[in-house]
C-alpha cells in the first residue's frame, strides 16, 4: 500500500534530521558546553527513530518486493549525514510508481 511507503519516507526524514541534530547540536553541547543531557535526550529520540526506520525498511522490502541491495542502500543512507535527505528524491519517485 502507498501508505507504507509514505510512512517510510516520513520516518526516514525524521531519523535523518535527528541524526544531524545529534551530530551538530547535541554533541557540541556535550563537549563544548558540558551539557551531556542534550545527547541523552536527542540520542534516545534518534535511537527510537532509527529502530522505526529499520522496521519500515523491512516493511517496504516485503510489501514492494525490494531486493537486499535496496535494503543495504537504505541502511547506508541512515548512517551517513544527510543520507536520508539525499535518498528521499529517489524514494519519492519509487513511491509515485506504487500508485
Amino acid at each position: 500500500m502507498k501508505k507504507t511507503y509514505n510512512w517510510f519516507r516520513k520516518i526516514a526524514l525524521a531519523e535523518g534530521v535527528s541524526f544531524l541534530v545529534l551530530l551538530f547540536i547535541a554533541m557540541p553541547l556535550k563537549y563544548l558546553a558540558s551539557l551531556p543531557v542534550a545527547v541523552t535526550i536527542v540520542g534516545g529520540l534518534h535511537g527510537l527513530l532509527f529502530i522505526g526506520f529499520m522496521i519500515m525498511i523491512w516493511e517496504v522490502k516485503n510489501e514492494f518486493k525490494k531486493d537486499w541491495g535496496w535494503v543495504a542502500k537504505a541502511f547506508i543512507a541512515s548512517i551517513l549525514p544527510f543520507g536520508t535527505m539525499v535518498m528521499d528524491r529517489e524514494w519519492k519517485k519509487e513511491e509515485a510508481l506504487t500508485q
